[in-house]
C-alpha cells in the first residue's frame, strides 16, 4: 500500500495477526509498486471538461454517431435555455465512469495486494481488482462498472510502472462532462485505462483513457493529468447537502433562496400538482 500512513497501519495489523495468516497472505512488497501516494488534483487552470486540452461542449469534438450528436446538441440547447440537459450529477446522480476520473475534487490511490482503491471525497470509492481474476459471466450493473487491473513492468527494472485497467458492466445514464456529452443508453461501454507516474515531470500522474461505446464512431482516447500534493487537507463534499436543483417528471426546476420552487427556464410551466390540494389565497 503506497499511502504511507495507511501503509504503516496495515503493516502493524498484519504483524498482529501473522500467526493466523498463511505465508502467502503476508507477502506484499510495496517496493515493487509505483508511488501513487498523496493527494491527486487537476492541474492549475484545468477545468472539469472531459478532454483537458479542449474547452467543454462542442469544442471537445467527440466522435459521436449522428444519433448521439443530436442527443448531445439537445442537451446543450436545454442548458442554454436554463435547464440541466443530460448532466445527471447536477441532480446528485452518480458521476459514473469514465467521468469520475475528471477528479472534480481530489482523489487518493491506495494499493493493496488484490485490489487498488481510488478514493474520492465526493463519491463512493472505486475498486480495481488486481488478483488475476477474469470477468464474471454475469455482472451486476453499476455506475463505475466492474474493473479488472493488471500491473505492468514496462522498463523491466523489477518495479511496476503502469496499472492497466479494463472496465465493463455499466448502468446509466452516464455522461463525460457537465455539457451532457452522452454515452450510449445500452451501457455496453468498454473502458480501458493506463495509469502511470510521469518520470520526466515531478509529482505528475497520467490516466490514458480509451472509451469504446456504441454512441461513438470509433474508440475515443484522451489523457487526464493530475498533480500531487504531499501534505493534503481533505474535505468531504456531499452533493445533496445544498443542491437547489429539482428534477420533476422531465423538467428541471430550482429552489429559490427563500425555499420556494421556481422555474429554471423562461415561461416554464409548473409541475403537475394533481396530488396536492389546491388552496386559493
Amino acid at each position: 500500500m503506497l499511502c504511507r500512513g495507511v501503509s504503516d497501519a496495515i503493516g502493524a495489523m498484519t504483524l498482529a495477526v501473522a500467526p493466523a495468516l498463511p505465508l502467502a497472505a503476508q507477502a506484499f512488497d510495496d517496493s515493487k509498486y509505483p508511488d501513487f501516494s498523496g493527494q491527486w488534483r487537476r492541474p492549475p487552470g484545468i477545468g472539469i471538461q472531459w478532454d483537458q486540452t479542449k474547452p467543454r461542449g462542442r469544442p471537445q469534438q467527440p466522435p459521436l454517431t449522428p444519433e448521439y450528436q443530436a442527443i448531445f446538441e439537445a442537451s446543450m440547447a436545454d442548458q442554454e435555455a436554463g435547464g440541466q440537459g443530460l448532466d445527471g450529477p447536477s441532480r446528485c446522480a452518480p458521476f459514473g465512469l469514465p467521468r469520475i476520473m475528471t477528479v472534480v475534487f481530489p482523489m487518493e490511490i491506495v494499493i493493496t495486494p488484490a485490489v487498488t482503491h481510488i478514493l474520492f471525497d465526493y463519491a463512493l470509492p472505486r475498486r480495481i481488482y488486481t488478483d488475476g481474476r477474469e470477468f464474471p459471466p454475469e455482472i451486476e450493473p453499476s455506475f463505475y462498472g466492474y474493473s479488472i487491473g493488471k500491473w505492468i513492468d514496462e522498463n523491466r527494472d523489477g518495479r511496476y510502472d503502469v496499472l492497466e485497467i479494463e472496465t465493463r458492466g455499466f448502468k446509466g445514464p452516464r455522461s463525460y462532462e457537465a455539457s451532457g456529452l452522452p454515452l450510449h443508453s445500452d451501457n455496453e461501454s468498454v473502458i480501458r485505462e493506463r495509469i502511470y507516474v510521469d518520470n520526466a515531470v515531478a509529482d505528475t500522474l497520467h490516466d490514458e483513457i480509451t472509451v469504446m461505446d456504441h454512441a461513438l464512431t470509433r474508440p475515443w482516447t484522451i489523457t487526464k493529468t493530475y498533480k500531487r500534493d504531499h501534505n493534503p487537507i481533505w474535505f468531504q463534499m456531499n452533493c445533496s447537502e445544498d443542491n437547489h436543483h429539482v428534477y420533476i417528471g422531465k423538467e428541471d426546476y430550482f429552489i429559490s433562496g427563500d425555499d420556494f420552487l421556481m422555474p429554471a427556464k423562461k415561461d416554464q410551466a409548473p409541475p403537475d400538482l394533481r396530488y396536492f390540494k389546491q388552496i386559493r389565497k
